[in-house]
């Protein structure tokens, strides 16, 4: 796991631009705090920070290996689960190795096959590969997301990076923001190759994006396939199983001290069953960790979201599987510190808005890293095997929108709230929400002789496969990298993705609740309490501190001379900051993290914004 970046300019001499691309690797220190470098040529920089995961000693980069043609050059982030058969298979054709690495494997699959690399890798992956050769760059990103790139054109190349914050320290990237950048910021549709920056876009996942004196082509290396599923349920439940067991022993690999996220829900408890039996018999103990809050599981109210807290069943699952267990506890001063704000503001570049989820997600993370280096989450769990509450919701499965966006126990349907209204008139959301909600159905595969209520679901499993899930995935990327922690997401698999995806609804459904197929394929490694638990999100605090901390800092900037206040309404501030914190809505306590995360971002970016 690493930070990368670089700049291919054809009519420039990048070599004698060095320190500007020291200064964008730089500002990946943080995603890579043990070692980094640069490769400088005539026309291209590249620089690599480094979370050392694997062949700790020899795994430096950039990497390079020197062919007849010319040189070629490396710098990769993220991991390549099957490295060691690749590496057997490409010694089988000639190659030859100097590491234990699978970076250098993924360097010699590219001299092999080329960009064609990438269908090879099974990962969380985002590299970039110099071929001086034929005098250009190739960018590809994993099929799910997982590991960031982002890119800008410019007049005669291309300048890229793992986080945008490394491009915005070339002086060829402007750090402005217009409207169709702000609409996605408030809408969370997740537009494909959306940034907010207005030079600034992704590398879409599962594509590849090659750069040379002729411009720049982008090719989609794969997409979600659709068709009809002819296993029965029984062979279907066998055979999650069997991949989920694979999946994990495959992301336990590290040189590095390994631990799970464990929520208590399913998603997590299951991760940490099957890595606990995987340990075991290897003779070593389990590490997991969890967040929690003071006083929340004595005081839990259920809300339109969460029924339970997760408290009692991280202690069934721990004790079941003999995990060696932290409760990190945090409280609303450490929730609201404005330097936690402000870092957490810096590590997604973006004011999210997400507020104590984002924060606590943050001090998770920092706590795990005083012990291990490498996690395994939950996350996309939902997405793949159908756990969202309005997957199940009659009002927003039949929604002409986003089903996230249309159910009424989530607090995103006013997260513009707070905006001046000529701003809220020159964003117009709800037209730009109806465009994109259109876009992506355009783009879903349908299966002949699906019946309506089947072709629903997979549209609907489909929009969170490539969208909803593509939020969640960069949130926790950047929280636990802005801490040197590397997260896997055994979930994203693509091929427990492909598969789970053309199961039949009914299939996903079949004893009458939320994920059944991933219910009944790991049970054998789960206390029956949290089989029988239902689907409950990442936590939020109940504290009512939370909230008046949140005023009491909203009133101190109220009166502030900034340019925040060209986009937020400055009397709707003073109106939350007078408001009964007792009485504030989750949707206004949302406005709040907001505006709070405005501040700080127009503070620290000194963003150009422009709303015509």
């Amino acid at each position: 796991m690493c930070g990368i970046v670089g700049w291919v300019g054809f009519d420039h001499r990048i070599s004698e631009q060095r320190s500007v691309v020291e200064a964008m690797t730089d500002t990946m220190r943080d995603r890579g705090p043990d070692d980094g470098g640069t490769y400088i040529a005539d026309h291209v920089g590249l620089g690599h920070r480094r979370l050392a995961i694997i062949d700790l000693p020899l795994g430096k980069q950039p990497m390079t290996l020197s062919t007849p043609a010319g040189e070629l050059a490396i710098v990769y982030s993220g991991e390549t689960y099957n490295f060691r058969e690749l590496r057997s298979e490409l010694i089988g054709l000639g190659h030859a190795f100097l590491t234990d690495s699978d970076t250098e494997v993924v360097l010699h699959g590219y001299l092999q096959w080329g960009p064609g690399v990438a269908e090879h890798l099974n990962g969380m992956f985002a590299f970039a590969v110099w071929d001086g050769r034929t005098d250009r760059l190739v960018m590809v990103r994993d099929r799910l997301g997982i590991k960031p790139l982002y890119y800008s054109d410019t007049d005669d190349g291309v300048v890229f990076g793992s986080e945008p914050k490394a491009l915005l320290a070339n002086p060829l990237v402007p750090h402005d923001v217009d409207a169709d950048g702000l609409r996605e910021l408030f809408a969370m549709t997740k537009k494909p190759g959306w940034s907010l920056w207005k030079h600034i876009r992704e590398v879409e996942p599962g594509t590849i994006v090659t750069v040379d004196r002729n411009g720049c082509s982008t090719r989609t290396y794969w997409s979600l396939p659709a068709h009809e599923h002819t296993d029965d349920l029984d062979t279907t439940v066998d055979h999650v199983r069997d991949l989920m067991t694979d999946i994990v022993h495959r992301q336990l690999i590290a040189d590095v001290p390994r631990c799970l996220l464990l929520s208590g829900g399913l998603d997590s408890s299951a991760l940490t069953g099957l890595a606990a039996a995987r340990l075991d018999s290897e003779g070593q103990r389990l590490h997991s960790y969890s967040v929690d809050f003071t006083e929340q599981e004595a005081n839990f109210t259920p809300d339109g979201m969460r029924d339970t807290p997760d408290a009692p069943y991280i202690r069934d699952v721990a004790g079941m599987v003999g995990s060696l267990h932290r409760d990190v506890v945090l409280d609303a001063a450490d929730l609201t510190d404005p330097d936690v704000r402000r870092a957490v503001v810096a590590a997604r570049d973006i004011p999210a808005g997400l507020g104590d989820m984002d924060n606590s997600l943050l001090l998770l993370f920092k706590a795990i890293r005083g012990q291990s280096t490498v996690a395994l989450s939950g996350e996309s769990a939902d997405e793949v095997f159908g756990g969202y509450r309005w997957f199940f919701d009659d009002t927003a499965r039949s929604a002409e929108t986003f089903p996230w966006l249309a159910f009424s126990g989530t607090d995103m349907q006013s997260r513009g709230a707070m905006l001046t209204p000529q701003v809220r008139d020159a964003l117009n959301l709800d037209s730009y929400i109806a465009d994109e909600y259109a876009t992506a159905l355009a783009g879903i595969p349908r299966v002949d002789g699906e019946s309506d209520v089947e072709r629903r679901m997979r549209t609907i499993c489909h929009l969170h496969l490539t969208r909803f899930v593509r939020m969640l995935l960069d949130r926790k990327d950047r929280t636990s990298m802005a801490v040197g922690l590397e997260v896997r997401v055994p979930f994203c698999d693509h091929r427990l993705v492909e598969y789970v995806y053309n199961t039949p609804w009914a299939f996903k459904t079949f004893d009458g609740r939320e994920k059944s197929l991933l219910r009944a394929a790991t049970k054998h490694v789960l206390p029956q309490s949290v089989i029988d638990r239902t689907k409950s999100p990442y936590p939020s605090t109940q504290d009512l501190k939370y909230t008046e901390a949140l005023q009491n800092q909203l009133a101190d900037i109220v009166d502030d001379d900034t340019d925040m206040f060209g986009l937020v309404d400055r009397d709707a501030v003073r109106a939350m900051c007078r408001a009964d914190s007792a009485g504030v809505s989750g949707e206004v306590r949302n406005q709040m993290d907001r505006v709070l995360d405005l501040y700080h971002w127009f503070d620290m970016y000194k963003p150009t914004v422009d709303v015509a």
